[in-house]
């Protein structure tokens, strides 16, 4: 069972600032992570190893910096690393970036399953796994929260719902994004951190995977962010000392005023 699994570093949520003057993220001295959701995706993908066999392969679509996230990804369990950085990858949006990423799973070639997080914390758009189903022009299942049972040419599993769960049985090989109902990820092991300081990481460019720029990055993205702002925020604070009768009056006509 060789398992792919897509993984994206993102900025710490606590630790996110803006440019004033860019709207744009200030990633210089911000701590970066592996998005949680993908730790799901990760715990699954190496449980699913443990009882099957095989290998899970983590790939990742960034700068330099996205080493450390796969990285930390071997000390969880993941057995190789792949790393697609170049500058003509810059400024993908969903549609860019799963072109990318699909067409790096196309040179992988060996693989019965691709795991997902459900989303990005950073987009949190949702789109990057139906996406790469697409452009690699096989079955997806979103939201799943448990694998019920899976063979070398179908998968059952459990695919969240407002109300329940669906159980779905779709044919390998396919891709699934998980919810964090899945599993509890595993914390990483001291050979796991040895293992990941040595690890072989394997790094291809657009050229490696054949794609032309036009594709890729901000000149194949069909949409583009043309500012990120934290919103204004503006706290104003009347004080009336008066009778609990008056204040219920007082209350309602400013409800009023700001309602129309």
């Amino acid at each position: 069972m060789n398992i792919i699994v897509c993984i994206k570093q993102v900025p710490d949520t606590t630790e996110i600032r803006i440019n004033p003057e860019t709207n744009t993220l200030m990633r210089d001295g911000v701590e970066s992570i592996i998005n949680p959701f993908d730790l799901y995706a990760i715990e699954e993908a190496i449980k699913l190893k443990e009882q099957y066999g095989g290998k899970v392969t983590a790939i990742s679509m960034g700068p330099p910096q996205a080493e450390s996230a796969l990285r930390d990804s071997i000390a969880l369990g993941v057995d190789e690393i792949i790393l697609l950085s170049d500058r003509k990858f810059a400024g993908a949006d969903t549609w860019a970036t799963s072109l990318t990423l699909a067409a790096a799973i196309k040179k992988v070639a060996d693989y019965n399953l691709i795991i997902m997080g459900q989303q990005a914390i950073d987009g949190d758009t949702a789109q990057v796994g139906p996406g790469v189903a697409a452009h690699l022009a096989i079955p997806q299942l979103c939201f799943a929260r448990k694998i019920e049972s899976i063979d070398e040419k179908k998968l059952t599993a459990q695919r969240l719902m407002e109300d329940g769960y669906d159980r779905v049985e779709i044919p390998l090989p396919a891709v699934i994004t998980v919810v964090k109902e899945i599993n509890t990820p595993r914390l990483p092991s001291l050979r796991g951190k040895k293992n990941a300081r040595s690890a072989e990481l394997t790094v291809w460019s657009a050229t490696d995977l054949g794609l032309d720029e036009k594709e890729i990055g901000l000149n194949g993205s069909p949409t583009q962010v043309v500012g990120i702002f934290t919103p204004k925020f503006e706290k104003k604070v009347e004080k009336f000392e008066v009778e609990p009768a008056e204040a219920v009056d007082i209350i309602i006509s400013r409800i009023k005023e700001i309602t129309g």
